[in-house]
């Protein structure tokens, strides 16, 4: 198919490369260019100076950006990609946003005969550049059908949870899940230490039984090294969380161990973490020297 992919940072770079790889004729844009130019060299494929250019006569346009404002003007800017869609064309948005933006965009594409998808995903950088990624999905069930095929490119597990809104709410759900969890493994990392035991043995122990997680598996070594140089930013965590603690609010969800996770990555920002691992919770509790236990 002929595919537009508007955003290439840490997860959109990869998944456009899948795409490309996947035979499909792609045109990328990114804000920076040299990013994009990048991109075309190491997987062929083309770039445009506008999101508007890099939508013309696409079939299926995929967003992967910052936040609602970001999504708002890639879209609906003025060389925006709803500029230049086709009708019958679809978008598919996998930036990690509200669920009012998803429902605002979906409406503007619907006056103009374009089918819509929020499709924010989960697995990290990791998942991306391994071609990996869970994708939940809002939106109309055609819509979903006819884009499902091109996922595969890159997801692992991609499905329609309801109608345009829910990929988000469903994201939401996901990040709830992940900060109570990381907590908890930064306070058992935490406590093995203090207790003088061989972290790496317990983890190797209990991550066989109840208390097994993909976090627990991936993110213990970081933790128990004091190394978070890498991985989901805290600062994108934050952005998440701030979307989700404002929907709890809308919805009267109770939220209390969200709200003081998120609060715990506001200590972590404050000792200059912003970039860091979301698995610096554990920074927090530790000392300098804890590596060397």
């Amino acid at each position: 198919m002929k595919v537009a992919f508007i955003g290439l940072g840490v997860m959109g770079y990869p998944m456009a490369g899948f795409l490309q790889k996947a035979g499909h004729e792609v045109v990328v844009y990114n804000r920076t260019t040299q990013k994009a130019v990048n991109w075309c060299n190491e997987y062929g494929g083309q770039h445009a100076l506008t999101p508007a250019l890099a939508a013309q006569g696409a079939q299926i346009v995929f967003s992967c950006v910052g936040n609602d404002n970001d999504l708002r003007d890639v879209i609906i800017g003025e060389h925006g990609v709803l500029t230049a869609m086709n009708s019958g064309a679809i978008l598919c948005d996998h930036t990690t946003a509200s669920a009012d933006v998803a429902r605002e965009l979906a409406a503007l594409c619907a006056e103009k005969g374009i089918g819509f998808l929020d499709a924010p995903v989960s697995g990290g950088q990791a998942g991306a550049e391994n071609g990996v990624l869970t994708i939940m999905i809002g939106g109309e069930q055609q819509t979903f059908d006819t884009v499902r095929p091109v996922l595969d490119a890159y997801a692992r597990c991609a499905e329609r949870i309801g109608d345009v809104g829910a990929g988000q709410l469903a994201k939401m759900v996901n990040q709830i899940c992940i900060a109570g969890v990381v907590q908890g493994l930064a306070e058992g990392v935490h406590f093995a230490k203090q207790a003088n035991l061989d972290v790496a043995k317990v983890i190797e122990v209990i991550s066989k039984g109840a208390a097994q997680s993909w976090q627990m598996e991936n993110r213990y070594q970081a933790m128990i090294d004091n190394d978070y140089e890498f991985g989901f930013a805290i600062d994108w965590m934050r952005k998440d969380l701030g979307i989700t603690l404002d929907e709890a609010r809308n919805n009267k969800a109770k939220l209390p161990v969200t709200a003081l996770v998120d609060q715990f990555y506001g200590d972590v920002q404050d000792m200059g973490g912003n970039r860091w691992d979301t698995s610096s919770l554990h920074a927090r509790l530790s000392k300098p020297d804890d590596k060397k236990k």
